[in-house]
């Protein structure tokens, strides 16, 4: 939360986190979609109250709470008796509590930095009055020039007003003369304008759109084309989920999950989902994206990627779609475009099968917020084995 924010009154302040944690629900999208990212929220929002990011903690807390108690009734799926809604159930159980003990400790903190906020004020207004009523230096005045002997005994006699410096009239021509010289009176502190700041030391997120940055193993890339080159052979198309961990507010890629499917030369759908959910909860791991082969095609995103990549996008901002063209010996790492693309594919009516879609603006972009680490591990697990 921005410093800045310590001049709005604690209840105001909350007020604002709450609009922040407001959820939306797309009943376009699976129920179970929902129920599966609310585990992951649990986990991020776990990782961010033991790293003592109490406001993130308490939004997604919050989110999830909201999600779950009233916004997900109204999606058409919604079943009471779903086992994934049972585990939900449990789950809020501990969130509802933990949200309402995070709100008690931001207010509390809050206070604290108001109070602060309100004395400083005080302070400067003081300051500022003592300023006004200390007396103004007067600026010093030239003296005449003094008159010779006979000329001084006359002006001795003359008024007192006639002892004053008179400045002469400027003379009737056309060049400027510059004005009178004035003494400025330095204040008691230089005063800056700190909203001068260069953007970067004001801008508290580290990408563009506010996005968390994504580590990707640049081992990653290698693995999965091992994997896939006999489909590749074959020219059908390989997917697989990209799962990963959440760690000082950035998200790292730490395993790569090949679900069963069944692939085409333009396709891929996944098979016994139920392993790979079971895999993740297992191992807490959170799904950031998704990977998958051209096997003759160059690297982008196809009108059915771009649907696909929308479910994950939603769930989560930072998703990533990396497409690997083989032939082309290329990769890319997609994001759908966050001021257009996300909300144009969200509303397209056609969901299914391959189908046209404008080009401008575009609906998709390099994801920015991807880096590649050298450094990186990546585990790779195979299910369709």
């Amino acid at each position: 939360m921005d410093s800045n924010l310590s001049d709005l009154h604690p209840d105001n302040r909350i007020k604002k986190l709450a609009e922040e944690a407001e959820p939306q629900v797309d009943f376009t999208i699976p129920a179970r979609r929902y129920f599966r990212s609310g585990k992951e929220m649990v986990r991020m929002a776990t990782v961010y109250y033991d790293e003592g990011k109490l406001e993130e903690a308490y939004k997604i807390y919050l989110r999830f709470s909201i999600l779950f108690l009233d916004k997900i009734k109204g999606h058409p799926e919604f079943n009471t008796k779903n086992e994934d809604f049972k585990d939900i159930k449990e789950k809020l159980q501990t969130a509802i509590p933990r949200a309402e003990e995070l709100k008690n400790k931001l207010l509390k903190k809050y206070k604290i930095e108001y109070e602060a906020h309100l004395q400083n004020v005080r302070q400067k207004e003081q300051q500022q009055l003592k300023a006004q009523q200390r007396p103004q230096p007067v600026a010093p005045q030239m003296k005449p020039q003094s008159a010779p002997a006979e000329r001084r005994l006359t002006a001795g006699k003359s008024d007192l007003a006639n002892q004053v410096a008179i400045v002469p009239a400027l003379p009737d021509d056309d060049i400027l003369y510059p004005p009178p010289l004035t003494v400025q009176v330095p204040s008691e502190k230089p005063l800056f304008d700190r909203s001068n700041k260069p953007a970067s030391l004001l801008n508290s997120q580290p990408l563009r759109h506010g996005l968390r940055p994504v580590i990707v193993p640049a081992k990653l890339i290698h693995e999965f084309l091992v994997l896939a080159d006999r489909n590749t052979i074959s020219n059908k198309e390989t997917c697989g989920i990209l799962a990963g961990k959440l760690s000082q507010d950035k998200l790292v890629i730490t395993h790569l999950l090949v679900p069963e499917q069944n692939g085409t030369p333009d396709s891929c759908t996944t098979q016994n989902e139920e392993a790979l959910f079971a895999f993740q909860d297992k191992f807490d791991l959170i799904t950031l994206g998704w990977i998958h082969t051209h096997p003759t095609q160059t690297a982008f995103l196809s009108s059915v990627d771009l649907h696909t990549h929308c479910s994950y996008q939603l769930m989560m901002p930072e998703a990533l779609a990396i497409v690997c063209a083989p032939r082309y010996d290329n990769y890319r790492c997609f994001c759908l475009t966050h001021d257009y693309g996300l909300r144009y594919i969200a509303n397209c009516p056609i969901k299914n099968g391959f189908h046209p879609h404008p080009s401008e603006p575009p609906l998709f972009m390099e994801a920015e917020h991807a880096i590649v680490d050298d450094q990186s591990f990546i585990h790779v697990v195979d299910l369709r084995k």
